[in-house]
């Protein structure tokens, strides 16, 4: 069936079996644009996934004076070498409701020339960047909040970034982090962050440190709270090639999970991807599935499933995926430390709480995390609203292959990071 406006489930649930290449890493795109736009140079970026976020990505750099040219799932990048060009009116750059995208700007608006504000959508603007404004003006750049202090949208007086050191709370987006650290090679004294507390969403520091030293900077670390940058060295223009999204393969192993069925997932390597959320694979393992594991693929097969307590700050966009598991597992799942989630494209924890019960399931809402108990029976079907989230989206996806009469609404709001989930999720619907 075409897939429209509404989603329904399959018509005839039972194990499903499929073979899926998944696309490009989001978090990866996203970082590599910006190195690339940052670099001295010409860089052509191979499986880049060109999603709703990513474009957003791109809009803001040719904004601020980067050359990028798109054609399919390839971008060539004629870098600035960190010189943007001066901006002699104030411009707004929108970046629609892409929290990645608004956060690892707000640093590279910063080292241009000029006046900006960074603006988004009613929601971009209900979600914070408290942390990141006071970081940047610690290392010297005047930066406002225009409505409301600690929230979107926000003026930047450009003029390059000082640099220095600065602290930020452990407990607040990683992204602040992954932001200033891309920038820090072009901050005139470099750049040295304290993180205080325990760090959530860790590893997507990793990746981003991973790519930095791909584009030639080395960041400097001490244990898993002090990051630096050295002034002086540049990321040098190449060819790269984005890693598969190992957040979108999840919903494919979750397919499997819940069917007791089998799915393949190429262009996933489990074995040196630094993206954190492939410890998805060891929690199913716990809860009773068999994973293969291979260099290039990653296949997993359903068998009866047990519920699992799990801390879920390392992985936060694996949290609506295991919660789509979690009703077809014996017992009950336990999903704590993700209080985070709910500043995300929506507030993921009570998004969860309120759809999942119009399906009977029962669930239970946490401070900082959910306790879904496992359904014994069939599940009701109902129109469900996944918010306008992409991931509630997906994740209501896995759901449906067991749920007869399951609607979906608004299910093209997957664009936002998996804009061909639909048409490889078919084969599997069908049933």
């Amino acid at each position: 069936m075409p897939w429209g406006s509404e989603t329904s489930s399959r018509q005839h649930p039972g194990p499903v079996r499929g073979r899926v290449k998944i696309p490009g890493s989001k978090s990866v795109s996203h970082r590599a644009l910006i190195a690339a736009a940052l670099a001295s140079g010409v860089s052509v970026l191979d499986n880049l996934l060109i999603c709703e976020d990513t474009l957003y990505t791109v809009h803001g750099l040719k904004e601020l004076g980067a050359k990028i040219s798109l054609e399919r799932q390839r971008a060539q990048v004629w870098g600035t070498g960190g010189r943007f060009c001066r901006n002699t009116r104030r411009k707004e750059i929108f970046l629609g409701n892409s929290g990645t995208s608004y956060r690892l700007l707000l640093s590279v608006c910063a080292l241009a020339q000029g006046e900006y504000v960074l603006t988004g959508t009613a929601r971009m603007r209900q979600r914070p960047v408290g942390g990141l404004v006071s970081a940047l003006r610690d290392l010297g750049v005047k930066v406002s909040c225009r409505e409301r202090e600690g929230f979107p949208p926000v003026l930047v007086r450009a003029g390059g970034i000082k640099g220095g050191g600065t602290r930020i709370r452990g407990i607040e987006s990683s992204q602040y982090v992954s932001s200033l650290l891309l920038s820090g090679p072009y901050m005139n004294d470099g750049l040295r962050i304290q993180i205080l507390e325990k760090q959530v969403s860790r590893p997507y520091i990793g990746i981003t440190v991973n790519l930095m030293e791909d584009f030639g900077v080395r960041v400097e670390r001490s244990g898993d709270s002090i990051y630096g940058v050295r002034p002086g060295k540049r990321y040098s223009a190449r060819h790269y090639v984005v890693e598969g999204d190992v957040s979108s393969a999840s919903y494919f192993w979750a397919a499997a999970a819940v069917t007791g069925g089998t799915v393949v997932t190429e262009n996933i390597a489990p074995f040196v991807t630094v993206q954190g959320d492939i410890a998805l694979l060891d929690i199913l393992e716990d809860m009773g599935c068999v994973v293969t594991r291979e260099a290039n693929k990653v296949t997993v097969r359903g068998n009866p499933l047990t519920g699992v307590d799990v801390d879920m700050g390392s992985l936060p966009d694996m949290v609506p995926t295991l919660a789509a598991i979690a009703p077809f597992a014996k017992g009950r799942t336990v999903i704590r430390n993700v209080s985070h989630l709910r500043h995300k494209e929506s507030d993921r924890l009570q998004a969860i709480v309120t759809q999942w019960r119009r399906l009977g399931i029962p669930v239970e809402e946490l401070d900082d995390g959910i306790i879904i108990r496992g359904v014994q029976g069939d599940l009701k079907g109902a129109c469900v609203d996944p918010h306008g989230d992409h991931r509630i989206a997906m994740s209501l996806a896995v759901i449906s292959l067991n749920v007869p009469a399951l609607l979906i609404k608004d299910n093209g709001c997957v664009g936002k990071s998996f804009p061909t989930f639909w048409q490889l999720w078919q084969p599997l619907a069908r049933g």
